[in-house]
Order: C-alpha cells, then sequence, then structure tokens
C-alpha cells in the first residue's frame, strides 16, 4: 500500500506546481540567510582567533556557508522543474533526471539535519578550545616587544572590557602568570628581586590584575594590586567587593556568546530543514502524479500521487534485501576472482618418456 497516496485532477496539479515553484523561491532566500548566518559566525570566530586553540570551531561556520550554496543551487533548479512541469513537453526532459534528483534531495536534507544538530553539540569543543587559547594568550600579554605577539595585550584588554570578564575562569587566573613586562620592572628594587627569587621560575608574580579587569560600576576607584591583601587598602574586603573586578570568566562570557549565537542558529536550520522536507515531499508527489498519469495524451485526466509506492515498513524492507544481494554478489565475485587466482597458479605436470 503506498504511503500517503493522493488522487490529483489537472486543476490540483496545476496548483501543486505552481505552490512548490513559489515555495523553492523562498527556499532559495533560506539558502541566502544560512549563508550569511555562516559568514557572519566566521567573521566572529576570526575576530577572537588570538583566543583560540584550533580550527575545530569553523566547522559550523563552514558547514553553513556549504549548506547555504547547496540549498540555493537545489531550490533554484528544484523551481525550474516546477515551473516546466506546468508544460508537459517541457517536462519530459525532466522525467528521466526527477528520480536521482529527489535521492540527492533526500541525501541534502539529512546534511542540513546533521548541520543542525552541530550548532547545538559543538559546546564542548568550542569550551575546550577557547580553554587553552585564552591561557596560551594570558601567557603572551606581557609580549608586546615580541614579533607576532606584541596585538596579545590589547586582544586580551578590548576582550575582557567588551565581555565584562577577567582571566580565564575568573580574575585570580592572573595570580599566577607574569603578565607585567621585564621591561616596566626595576631590577634594582628589592621588593622586585624577593618577588622574582621567591619564584622557581624566576617570574614575578603579584595578586594584581590587568586595568581592563576594573569594573568602572564600582563606587570607589579601582584596586587592581594587591587584590587580596585587605589591610593594604582602607575599609576594603576582596571577598566582598564584587563590583571592584568582573568576577565571570572570559572562557564562560565567550562560550556563553558562542553558544547562544550557535543554538539560535541550529534553531533556524532546523526550520529550514522541516521546510526543505516538506518541499521533497511535494515534489515527489507532483513527480509521481505526472507519471501515473494513465492517458499521457489526455493531460486534463485524474492521477495518483504518492510519497513512497509502497509502506515505510515494505520500503525498508526491500531496502535492506538490496544491500543483502549487493553484498552476496560482491562476495560471489571475489571468490570467483580467487579461485581463477589459484587456477592461474597451478602449474602443468610434465612426464619424460624414457
Amino acid at each position: 500500500m503506498a504511503l500517503l497516496k493522493v488522487k490529483f485532477s489537472q486543476k490540483k496539479r496545476v496548483k501543486l506546481a505552481q505552490g512548490l515553484w513559489l515555495m523553492n523561491w523562498f527556499s532559495v532566500f533560506a539558502g541566502i540567510l544560512v549563508f550569511s548566518m555562516g559568514l557572519f559566525l566566521k567573521i566572529e570566530l576570526r575576530k577572537r582567533s588570538e583566543v583560540m586553540d584550533n580550527s575545530e570551531s569553523h566547522l559550523v561556520p563552514n558547514s553553513l556557508i556549504l549548506m547555504g550554496i547547496l540549498s540555493c543551487a537545489f531550490n533554484g533548479f528544484a523551481g525550474k522543474i516546477c515551473y516546466d512541469s506546468l508544460d508537459p513537453a517541457k517536462f519530459a526532459k525532466w522525467k528521466p533526471l526527477l528520480r536521482p534528483y529527489l535521492a540527492l534531495c533526500f541525501l541534502f536534507n539529512i546534511l542540513i539535519f546533521f548541520v543542525a544538530l552541530i550548532c547545538f553539540l559543538m559546546r564542548g569543543s568550542l569550551e575546550n578550545t577557547l580553554a587553552q587559547g585564552l591561557k596560551n594568550g594570558m601567557k603572551f600579554y606581557r609580549d608586546t616587544d615580541t614579533p607576532g605577539r606584541c596585538f596579545m595585550k590589547k586582544t586580551i584588554d578590548m576582550l575582557q572590557i567588551e565581555f565584562k570578564c577577567c582571566g580565564n575562569n575568573g580574575f585570580k587566573d592572573w595570580f599566577e602568570i607574569q603578565w607585567i613586562s621585564n621591561r616596566y620592572l626595576d631590577f634594582s628594587s628589592k621588593e622586585v628581586k624577593d618577588r622574582i627569587k621567591s619564584n622557581v621560575d624566576g617570574r614575578y608574580l603579584v595578586d594584581g590584575v590587568p586595568f581592563s579587569c576594573c569594573n568602572p560600576s564600582s563606587p570607589r576607584p579601582c584596586i587592581q594590586y594587591q587584590v587580596t591583601n585587605n589591610s593594604a587598602h582602607y575599609s576594603y574586603d576582596y571577598q566582598t567587593e564584587e563590583l571592584n573586578l568582573w568576577r565571570r570568566g572570559c572562557r564562560e562570557a565567550l562560550l556563553h556568546y558562542y553558544s547562544s549565537m550557535m543554538s539560535s542558529m541550529g534553531a533556524v536550520v532546523l526550520l529550514v530543514w522541516l521546510f526543505e522536507m516538506s518541499v521533497m515531499a511535494g515534489l515527489r508527489l507532483l513527480h509521481t502524479s505526472l507519471e501515473s498519469i494513465p492517458n499521457p495524451e489526455d493531460p486534463e485526466c485524474e492521477s495518483e500521487g504518492w510519497i513512497l509506492e509502497n509502506s515505510l515498513k515494505d520500503t525498508l524492507k526491500s531496502a535492506l534485501e538490496s544491500l543483502k544481494k549487493l553484498g552476496k554478489f560482491n562476495q560471489v565475485e571475489a571468490e570467483g576472482e580467487g579461485a581463477e587466482g589459484e587456477e592461474g597458479g597451478k602449474t602443468p605436470a610434465i612426464t619424460t618418456v624414457s
């Protein structure tokens, strides 16, 4: 029994073709939207590529760009088919291509669905990328005189100001690295010498943070040095002074920014996928309704259209049987080649007469 069998008159077929033509052009605009989202996300990721450890995060925007291009191409082609289906003479040239085209559309829709899932599932990979990238970026913060790294201080400062964050996981991350360049340290000072000697790696570590960690909403001037030393400042307790520095780490801030963006894009791609599935189903109905016309010379007669020629269960069963037959055929072919090789390897016996 066919799945979703529908009877079509000439008028219904024309309306279906016209509706599908319009839907395909809407799908072209949806493809442009998906392409634009991928391009926007790629630009946003490139803006902060210095604090990202690898290029895995670009999988999502690259996939969106590719799906957008393919969507425009597939739906533009389908729109042409639907337009030509109004004229039986023009439609005749598309008949041999429709079946393989619908198979390609099915694969394309599977890809769109997986791209939508990737948008939702990339959070873990993005988190690791940001954690390692920010850690490396903070190490290079002081290298303002090193070629290739001189921009890192500005990048980190602008990042912390824009996203209202401090450090990787929090402001205490700055206590574990030397973020002040040796160029601005007075090595004749006893305090500097003692701090460097007290560290195994010979680094100048302080319980301080860069100015970009300061919260401008704080009612008092920002305390960015001796942050954890309550006695160094009047009426100060660093554990209760929440407005002094940004408490949120930049990894969390960036992760929230990008993951919310990707989730929104994933929701849009899912809607596009549902729309594409409905277009593909409509195109299948149009294809079968035109093929099943009993008298091609009388285009006004009624015909039947369906999504699947048999039920879903029977279709899956026949597909599995086809795969099994294909596997057996390959196995027999391989055995035949092996037998031929054995026969070729045998040497004929030679008898001598004395």
